[in-house]
């Protein structure tokens, strides 16, 4: 019998036989009616509590499939401007590449023909003095004494040969800019390569030096680390990120300090700076794409997120240490035997 059922007919009559309620045959068969109903009743309920439970279960999944879609489409906007932001270096690397070795050309003309000068310049002064003792034998006639007189020959052979020195000297400033963003580019290299760190750190150096030089003094601690397989183009663009980003949280002067060793099965390069440090709020998103600190046209916010993926890319990580008022830094650790994480990208060789 229905526990509905049962409890109304010992509610009212005191017991749940049939026979002792009434021996109506109708009223019997009544009661049975009643138990079926109940019965379909609590079917219908169960239906209804399925159906229900089925619509909830579709919408919570739809639910969780917008969730997703809305996760997908954020990191395929993010891949899009990194990739944006990928080329753009690429095609400033290679127009570096492309001014370096235009630059390179007369550069070289100018170096070689330096150094003829200097040679003939030494040839006509000696010319001069055998002429000049030849002269001094004999009276001197007065036009070619007031010419004398007129020029100090001593002053001028000195003269020219400092600015030979500060021209040759400046020559070679130029050249080794031009070989600088040469390594920098790596144009010639967009593969992965057996690399130097510390001669991209030198070259990343050259070439950000006018967003330093006016910010902080640089202190280089270099350890002694093995050469990595690497793309070096790629380590020397999150160099020049993490690099600008300290000159950049310095307010007036200040001191930037680059530190390299080896430390278990990983090399490291820290770059840290005494700026104006990050506040801890700030340190779980500094990495997230678009997320920037500097004021409107200051940074895009893809520097630290693009450095994070290429890192990422050659097995590595960036790890990150900063106290307000006091500075930041940001470490970089690269496994010594680096494996591609990137299926797009071939093994290390």
């Amino acid at each position: 019998m229905h526990p509905n059922l049962s409890y109304q007919l010992k509610r009212f009559f005191g017991t749940v036989t049939l026979n002792e309620i009434s021996t109506d045959l109708n009223m019997q068969k009544f009661l049975e009616d009643v138990e079926v109903t109940y019965e379909e009743k609590d079917q219908d309920q169960s239906m209804i509590a399925l159906l229900l439970k089925e619509r909830l279960n579709s919408e919570e999944a739809l639910r969780k499939e917008k969730v997703e879609q809305a996760d997908l489409i954020k990191k395929l906007e993010e891949a899009h401007h990194q990739l944006l932001q990928s080329e753009k270096m690429a095609s400033i690397g290679s127009l570096a590449a492309g001014v370096a070795h235009e630059i390179n050309n007369p550069i070289g003309f100018v170096a070689s023909n330096l150094g003829n000068l200097g040679g003939y310049i030494e040839d006509l002064f000696a010319v001069i003095d055998a002429y000049r003792d030849e002269v001094l034998t004999y009276t001197a006639t007065p036009k070619a004494d007031a010419i004398a007189k007129s020029v100090d020959i001593e002053f001028i052979r000195e003269d020219i040969k400092n600015l030979l020195i500060e021209n040759k000297d400046g020559v070679d400033r130029v050249k080794r800019i031009v070989q600088d963003l040469k390594d920098f580019s790596h144009v010639d290299h967009g593969e992965w390569v057996v690399s130097n760190l510390h001669q991209g750190l030198n070259s990343t150096l050259n070439i950000v030096n006018n967003e330093l030089k006016y910010k902080a003094c640089v202190e280089k601690r270099y350890g002694s680390i093995p050469p990595i397989t690497c793309i070096a183009s790629q380590l020397n663009q999150v160099f020049m990120n993490l690099l600008v980003n300290a000159a950049h949280a310095i307010e007036g002067s200040g001191k930037i300090t680059i530190e390299t060793g080896v430390q278990d099965e990983n090399l490291f390069v820290k770059i840290s700076d005494t700026g104006c440090g990050i506040p801890k709020d700030n340190l779980v998103r500094i990495f997230d794409p678009f997320f920037t600190t500097k004021p409107v046209g200051k940074g895009t916010g893809l520097g630290l997120s693009l450095s994070y993926g290429i890192v990422k890319r050659h097995g590595g990580k960036i790890t990150v240490d900063s106290e307000l008022g006091v500075g930041t830094t940001f470490t970089v650790w690269l496994p010594i035997a680096i494996q591609a994480t990137d299926s797009n990208l071939p093994a290390s060789r």
